[in-house]
């Protein structure tokens, strides 16, 4: 709604006096951060809210775990044998997926503070991923104390995998404390393609029934699901978060990522070169196994320095692999599905000062993060939620704001509609 058909400070609305008390009232809750500071000191009305930090419990067993156990203070490897099925690395690995972190402001940016044993060759890794207000998973990203996790875009619920991987020699490494921060990065970040990512790639089929997927799935006969060669797009054990849409000869199938492999772990090949995780002179959609085999890229070696002997991008479980119609190993073309935001995001001006935006499409839910005055915010989707009203005009309409992690009230959008034209509904 324009600026000019409402007030545009509360101090104008107060010169009115009582006629506009309600109007006030839901103006302020909206342009004015209520209750006392937020944990950390940050003071009301601060934007965008400052860093918070948490301890996670590493103590008590989380439901989702594969091949770790819990001694003299540490989590460490239960069984240096075991190791994911589609990957085949001699090195034993296990994983923990801690419960999710509700937090009260956006954030975008992930600093983990590890503190392990790590003998010779062994390793942990920190991934982090967050869900935004549209109930959407980000990919997982590796977290370093030296690199912080950059996820694409801001959250509010945040969860993290601790992965533990044994050395060559079979030593383990033992992580006794894990406590993280998070912030909301100012700068803009890219919007996401608006479809999900396609690519041809070389399929193989992963077979190995009796053993454990990455997620820790114990692969039955006449299977359905796939392997991908990082664990960005790994699901939970059970879930179908990153599924992929596989088209092959004869029929397409919707299968979970359940294991990570072939050939490689860190190869994302279905992200833009900038933010792949490793190879990053290849381009989107070329897995590091097919460059290797068709143009000696690294010499011809994955990343564990093993000679590439098939291109493959993917591993298909038996189901999966017979029902889209290969009978060997052969080309499918590959749809990412959580890559795609499923609407792209349109520019409009904002208008007011210390703006709240809040964690779901109402004045009294939770402040996520502010507008500190005038801007241009990407909106992703509208939707109608708490209504708000100021100076003789109302409006339930809210958008979501993808950068920020939250929705603004439609009031606060500097355009004629209260339903913005050409933004979907959420």
């Amino acid at each position: 709604m324009r600026r000019d058909r409402r007030p545009n400070t509360i101090a104008t609305l107060v010169r009115r006096g009582p006629a506009v008390a309600v109007s006030l009232l839901a103006v302020a809750a909206l342009t004015l951060t209520a209750g006392p500071a937020a944990a950390g000191g940050t003071p009301p009305g601060d934007t965008p809210p400052g860093a918070v930090s948490w301890r996670a419990d590493l103590s008590t067993p989380t439901g989702d775990e594969t091949n770790v156990s819990r001694s003299g203070g540490a989590l460490r490897l239960r069984d240096r044998g075991l190791r994911p099925a589609s990957s085949r690395s001699p090195r034993g690995q296990g994983a923990v997926l801690l419960p999710v972190r509700a937090l009260d402001r956006a954030v975008d940016v992930i600093t983990p503070d590890l503190d392990a044993s790590l003998p010779g060759g062994s390793q942990v890794s920190v991934d982090v991923r967050g869900q935004d207000g549209l109930g959407r998973w980000t990919e997982w990203r590796e977290a370093r104390g030296d690199a912080p996790a950059l996820l694409p875009r801001a959250v509010t619920r945040v969860q993290t995998r601790l992965t533990l991987v044994s050395a060559d020699d079979g030593a383990t490494p033992a992580v006794r404390a894990l406590r993280l921060s998070a912030e909301l990065d100012e700068a803009p970040m890219a919007a996401a393609a608006a479809e999900p990512y396609s690519a041809r790639v070389y399929a193989t089929r992963e077979g190995l029934v009796g053993a454990t997927t990455a997620n820790g799935h114990v692969i039955v006969p006449d299977d359905h699901f796939v392997a991908l060669p990082s664990r960005r797009g790994l699901s939970p054990k059970g879930s179908a978060q990153y599924s992929v849409r596989v088209c092959g000869p004869v029929r397409c199938e919707t299968a979970p990522v359940w294991d990570v492999g072939p050939w490689n772990t860190r190869d994302d090949h279905w992200n833009p070169s900038s933010v792949r995780e490793s190879f990053k002179d290849l381009p989107q959609g070329r897995p590091e196994a097919q460059a290797a085999y068709e143009d000696g890229y690294n010499g011809g070696k994955d990343g564990s320095g093993r000679r590439v002997l098939n291109p493959a991008g993917i591993d298909l479980a038996d189901g999966t692999f017979h029902d889209v119609g290969l009978n060997d190993n052969g080309w499918v073309t590959v749809t990412y599905l959580w890559t795609g935001s499923g609407s792209s995001a349109a520019s409009f001006p904002t208008w007011g000062t210390d703006v709240n935006i809040r964690q779901q499409p109402t004045s009294t839910s939770a402040r996520v993060a502010g507008l500190a005055g005038p801007t241009t915010v990407r909106v992703q989707c509208q939707v109608h939620g708490g209504l708000v009203q100021a100076d003789g005009h109302s409006n339930d309409a809210w958008s979501y704001l993808p950068d920020y992690g939250g929705y603004v009230s439609n009031i606060f959008i500097d355009v004629a509609d209260s339903w913005l034209p050409g933004v979907p509904g959420c």
